[in-house]
């Protein structure tokens, strides 16, 4: 028996890199999964890698309208929306004085907005079935500042936050609800290979052997590291939790 079994679960960035792995851990452990991305072809082929009866869902999700169609739909195509798993995101390499206005708007569109928009839909739709849980994905840069990711620290302490306060509103109003966030540092995904890539990156001399070497447990993290937080945050294992803040971050904010 699955830890998740029979739950209906939306993941949002699932095409790649954590939501993917989160999706596919989820799909393993009983759960019917709605893949979402605006990555289509990424999307699709996540899908079809788990194979019926999980499905994808075009989503962008700093589109209002676009999340209040993919969870409509969800809800009337499967009966109900148990697992809501918020990890799209985009990160950027830029301290205060050489981040652009146009960048704030971009990243906080998709990481604080898309969160917001998600947490919002979510709601909606579990409060009137006995509840749910909503994971939405930080990072370790939401609770300890990075001198170079000013815009990027900014979103995601706003995720930090927003969990709390969806947290203590759903548990408030008796709906059931659990929201808990989940806080990785540097994982081996495509969006931290772009951040390596980028020529501000290196300008810096940032490296994978340097972000190793600053972590405690001497590694960079895997996908499956934070899905498998994830996939415990959605279960029953965490019934009494929420509101809470789960560092997969092999020790770096322990310092």
């Amino acid at each position: 028996m699955g830890r998740v079994d029979g739950r209906i679960a939306i993941v949002t960035g699932a095409a790649s890199g954590i939501g993917r792995a989160c999706a596919r851990l989820l799909a393993r452990e009983g759960a019917t999964v709605v893949v979402t991305d605006r990555d289509l072809g990424g999307g699709q082929a996540a899908a079809a890698e788990l194979g019926a009866p999980h499905t994808f869902r075009a989503l962008d999700v700093t589109d209002p309208a676009a999340w209040a169609s993919a969870v409509d739909e969800t809800v009337r195509a499967l009966g109900r929306l148990d697992i809501l798993v918020n990890a799209a995101g985009i990160a950027t390499l830029n301290d205060i004085e050489h981040a652009t206005l146009d960048e704030w708007r971009r990243v906080n569109a998709v990481n604080g907005e898309g969160t917001f928009l998600g947490c919002q839909a979510a709601v909606r739709a579990m409060k009137g079935q006995g509840g749910g849980s909503i994971v939405n994905v930080s990072s370790v840069a939401g609770i300890v500042a990075d001198p170079d990711m000013a815009v990027y620290c900014a979103s995601k302490a706003a995720v930090r936050l927003l969990t709390k306060s969806v947290a203590l509103h759903a548990a408030r109003a008796g709906y059931g609800i659990r929201c808990n966030s989940v806080h990785p540092a540097f994982i081996a995904t495509p969006m931290v290979d772009a951040m390596l890539a980028a020529p501000s990156a290196g300008a810096r001399g940032l490296t994978r052997q340097k972000l190793e070497r600053a972590v405690p447990l001497g590694r960079i993290g895997e996908a499956d590291d934070v899905a498998h937080a994830v996939v415990y945050l959605a279960s029953d294992e965490s019934r009494f939790v929420t509101g809470a803040e789960l560092v997969v971050d092999g020790g770096l904010s322990a310092r």
